[in-house]
C-alpha cells in the first residue's frame, strides 16, 4: 500500500509517530517517509534510530502545523499525510485554551488547505474518544478538527484529496499515559486513583498504527473510523501495573468523565458496523451510500461506551498487553 509512495506524518516525533515510522519501515518500501515536527532535539534523537542517509527514505522536516507556508513546502509531492500533531494534555489545554485552538483547530485547517493545494491523495487524522460529547477543551478542539476534516472532502471537490479520521481510546504506553505514572508512583508505595469505578477503552501503540494503516486502505473520504476495543476498570488496571500497592483516591479531575464513549447515541444514526470497526459516515450529499454496500447499520440510539462495552480485559490479558508495550 505504501510502496513507492511519499508519506508525511505530522507530529512525527511523538509516541504514535515513532511507532508508525518503525512499522512502516519494516513492512513497506516508501519512496519518502517524512517526519514533520517542531522539535529539533527529538528529530535529532529519532535520526539516530532511523537515519536519513542517501539510501534511506527518511526525511526530517522542521515545521509547525500553525504555519501554512511551511506546510505547503513540506507537502509538495506527498501522496499520503497522517496527521498526528496535537496539543493533547488536558490540563495544559484548559490552562492555555488559545494555544490548543491554534494547534488543534487552526492547525487542522492549515493541513487541509496545504493538502488540497499540493494534490495530496489521502489524509487521515488521529482523533480521540474525548471528542465524543466533549467535556474538556481538548475534546472540543478534537471534535472541531473531525468536523473540519470530514467537510474538507466537499472543499476538495473533483480534486484528488480525500480526508478521513480515526477515533480511538487510551493508548497504553504512550507519552502521558497513566501507566508510566503508576510505575513511578509504585516506588513510593502508593498509586493515585481518581475513581474506583472509572472505565476506559484500551489500545496499544502498535494496534493504533495497524488501525490507521488499515483505515487508509479502506477509506473513501469522510469516514470517522472507530476500532472495536476492550474496556477495563482503571482500578483493575492499577492492580495489574502496581500489584499489592496501596491506592490513594484523589477524586475525578475537572472535565474528566467516569466513562468514555467512542460513538454517541446521536451518531448512531450514521454509524455502520464493518466487522472489526465501526464507521461514522458523513451526513452530506456528496457521500455515496454505496461505498460500503455490505455494512450493517447499528440500532438507532445505540452508543459505544466503555462501561456498557461487551468486551472486557481480564487481569491476565491486561498483564500480557502491558508486557508487550
Amino acid at each position: 500500500m505504501l510502496d513507492g509512495k511519499s508519506v508525511l506524518v505530522t507530529g512525527g516525533t511523538g509516541s504514535f509517530g515513532k511507532a508508525f515510522v518503525g512499522i512502516v519501515l519494516k513492512r513497506y518500501k516508501p519512496r519518502r517517509l517524512i517526519v514533520f515536527s517542531r522539535d529539533e532535539l527529538k528529530q535529532h534523537e529519532m535520526r539516530q534510530v532511523y537515519p536519513d542517509g542517501d539510501d534511506s527514505p527518511m526525511r526530517y522536516f522542521i515545521g509547525d502545523v500553525r504555519s501554512p507556508a511551511r506546510l505547503h513546502l513540506a507537502l509538495y509531492d506527498v501522496d499520503i499525510v497522517v496527521h498526528a500533531a496535537a496539543l493533547k494534555q488536558v490540563p495544559a489545554c484548559e490552562y492555555n485554551p488559545t494555544e490548543a485552538i491554534e494547534t488543534n483547530i487552526w492547525g487542522v485547517r492549515n493541513v487541509i488547505d496545504a493538502a488540497i493545494e499540493d494534490g495530496v491523495k489521502q489524509v487521515i487524522a488521529l482523533s480521540t474518544d474525548k471528542s465524543t460529547a466533549p467535556s474538556t477543551l481538548y475534546g472540543a478542539t478534537k471534535l472541531v478538527g473531525e468536523k473540519l476534516f470530514v467537510q474538507a472532502n466537499a472543499y476538495s471537490g473533483q480534486r484528488v484529496t480525500r480526508f478521513s479520521c480515526v477515533r480511538y481510546g487510551n493508548v497504553i504506553g504512550s507519552r502521558g499515559s497513566v501507566i508510566p505514572l503508576w510505575r513511578e508512583q509504585a516506588k513510593s508505595g502508593a498509586v493515585t486513583i481518581t475513581h474506583p469505578d472509572m472505565t476506559r477503552f484500551l489500545i496499544t501503540l502498535p494496534q493504533a498504527v495497524e488501525f490507521v494503516l488499515s483505515s487508509l486502505a479502506m477509506m473513501h473520504g469522510g469516514e470517522v473510523f472507530v476500532p472495536k476495543l476492550p474496556s477495563m476498570r482503571m482500578d483493575d488496571l492499577a492492580e495489574v501495573v502496581a500489584p499489592d500497592t496501596k491506592k490513594q483516591l484523589i477524586g475525578v479531575r475537572a472535565g474528566e468523565k467516569l466513562h468514555e464513549a467512542m460513538v454517541s447515541d446521536v451518531e448512531s444514526m450514521r454509524t455502520v458496523d464493518l466487522g472489526d470497526r465501526y464507521a461514522i459516515l458523513p451526513a452530506h450529499p456528496w457521500w455515496s451510500q454505496h461505498n460500503y454496500p455490505d455494512a450493517k447499520p447499528v440500532a438507532d440510539g445505540w452508543s459505544y461506551s466503555s462501561d456498557t462495552n461487551e468486551w472486557w480485559l481480564t487481569l491476565e490479558e491486561a498483564r500480557q498487553l502491558i508486557g508487550n508495550t
